[in-house]
């Protein structure tokens, strides 16, 4: 059995991690900690294999900006040191895609990371700091996901499914966009514990995310019949160039699907498919949520 120590108590991705692998009572035990205050320190970690490192902080006020390097970077690198010491196995670190510091485009294996924003240069740094630490007995694999959606769903994923519900219309647009199912990247998580690897991954869905198909899906599921026009485009493409807003949606922002990570790559020498449903299928589920 694999004794897994997940940091954050409150954590979206954490949490739904730890429901997931649930249906494996006999493979996995969950345990989780808050690093709010210096308990975790006296917290030993000798019992544990891996150490799955959720939490973070992504909003704190534009004066604050030191907070984001002192929890995500410093904190981050303190929690490493610590189970590589007390002989953890594997750690788990949480990056973003923000590190590459844009919002359109293709990133592959030779996109060099620029990031722009405290929260993305936080990560950025930590990641770096922890592959200086990773060694045959502590391996460090770092994931940056996509736009991860799913039920309850905190982010930007909820605000385009309450624009689909409220919009009378929406542009016709052909763009693409990575991105993750929550259950998927739980499922991939666990794959990369079962395999004891390190390295930098990229999990997504297997096929790109068009931003007018998804938000067509969200309001049928809710029996709203939504139109789309192409007659704004221009606006939109106007936009593209002015509006980090817009960028963010209605840009292609895409992970190539060779990087590792994604399906159909090889991980520890074997192929992985980690997706547990259809596209249509996890809007259903994700739709579903608590209202």
């Amino acid at each position: 059995m694999k004794k897994v120590l997940v940091t954050g108590n409150n954590s979206y991705i954490g949490t739904s991690f730890e429901r997931w692998v649930s249906q494996y009572p006999d493979k996995y035990l969950i345990e989780t900690i808050s690093l709010r205050d210096d308990g975790w320190k006296e917290h030993s970690f000798k019992d544990y294999d891996i150490v799955f490192h959720t939490a973070a902080i992504v909003h704190v006020k534009e004066n604050n900006t030191a907070q984001y390097f002192k929890v995500n970077r410093d904190l981050t690198i303190d929690l490493a040191k610590k189970a590589k010491k007390e002989e953890v196995k594997q750690f788990i670190f949480l990056s973003t895609m923000g590190v590459y510091g844009k919002e359109t485009g293709l990133i592959t294996n030779n996109t060099i990371p620029v990031p722009k924003t405290p929260y993305a240069k936080s990560k950025y740094e930590a990641e770096q700091l922890l592959e200086e630490l990773g060694d045959q007995n502590f391996q460090i694999a770092i994931l940056r996901p996509p736009i991860v959606y799913g039920r309850n769903c905190p982010g930007n994923f909820s605000k385009l499914a309450t624009l689909a519900l409220k919009a009378p219309f929406f542009p016709n647009v052909d763009n693409e966009r990575s991105m993750i199912y929550i259950d998927n990247l739980s499922e991939f998580i666990r794959l990369l514990i079962d395999h004891e690897v390190s390295g930098l991954y990229f999990p997504q869905n297997k096929d790109y995310v068009n931003t007018t198909e998804l938000v067509k899906a969200i309001a049928e599921f809710h029996g709203k019949a939504l139109k789309v026009t192409s007659i704004f485009n221009w606006a939109v493409s106007i936009g593209l160039k002015q509006s980090e807003t817009i960028r963010k949606v209605f840009g292609s922002f895409v992970y190539d699907k060779g990087m590792p990570g994604s399906p159909g790559t090889l991980l520890n020498k074997q192929i992985i498919d980690y997706e547990t449903a259809s596209f249509m299928e996890n809007i259903i589920s994700t739709e579903g949520r608590e209202q």
